[in-house]
């Protein structure tokens, strides 16, 4: 089993994980903002991309474990965690489970299974109509209206480095009989949970409910925004992030 990452900058680590059948693309935006004063580290998850993809279907645990794994081979301990979808509901499984979280931030994530309507999100990576289309679920329509040459672009590194649907079926599949309801009080970090008020995939009030359930969880909404909140609004959110990240860092 082998898992890709990439690492690139100095300082505290920040680790990315992506939401469900979406590549390291996902995280051009922040990883540009963290490398430097914070070490970027973004994987492709076991089924996408460049990383190996064994049958499903896949559990939590051991996507939270490939988690874990990466951060080994990388020489950390502990690491701040973002996670967008399915890698929010990941990093919470690996804060709850693991010793290696040291600061959460989750986007457009819920406590549970029935709050995620991911499948609009999935479309074959050798589709390109069907990548252009499934945009319209991850963005607002003012974002997809403004922004037709990052759409394209994005289409691009879909056709490169999403999962097939197989790989999306495995992982997706992680989600199945999920509820942290009952745990959320063991995930004790700091967390930040961010979610655009226009998310059609993740609703925002199981993002307020989330945040609600955290001991020290806080909600931060991005009005008009869609589920992929953090590309739409990539200046205000790195901002956010850094300024997050900054007043955590270890002495």
């Amino acid at each position: 089993m082998s898992l890709y990452y990439e690492r690139d900058g100095d300082g505290d680590p920040v680790v990315f994980v992506s939401d469900a059948g979406l590549g390291g693309w996902l995280w051009g935006w922040q990883h540009a903002a963290v490398a430097g004063p914070f070490e970027a580290i973004v994987w492709d998850l076991r089924g996408t991309g460049r990383s190996d993809a064994p049958s499903g279907p896949y559990s939590l645990e051991t996507l939270a474990a490939d988690l874990e794994a990466v951060l080994a081979d990388c020489g950390h301990r502990r690491a701040h965690v973002v996670g967008c979808g399915l890698g929010g509901a990941v990093a919470l499984e690996a804060a709850r489970s693991t010793t290696r979280v040291e600061t959460l931030l989750l986007f457009g994530t819920a406590a549970r299974a029935d709050a995620f309507g991911l499948q609009a999100l999935f479309a074959p990576p050798d589709d390109r109509q069907a990548l252009e289309s499934s945009l319209e679920a991850a963005f607002s329509a003012e974002f997809c209206e403004t922004q037709p040459d990052v759409l394209d672009g994005i289409v691009e590194w879909r056709a490169d480095g999403d999962a097939d649907r197989d790989g999306w079926g495995a992982q997706v599949a992680a989600l199945e009989g999920f509820d942290a309801r009952d745990w959320l009080v063991e995930v004790t970090q700091p967390t930040q949970v961010v979610h655009g008020t226009a998310d059609e995939l993740v609703p925002v009030d199981a993002g307020r409910d989330l945040a609600r359930g955290l001991p020290r969880g806080e909600f931060v909404s991005l009005e008009g925004a869609g589920h992929l909140a953090f590309i739409e609004r990539s200046r205000a959110v790195n901002d956010q992030l850094l300024g997050f990240l900054e007043d955590h860092i270890e002495d």
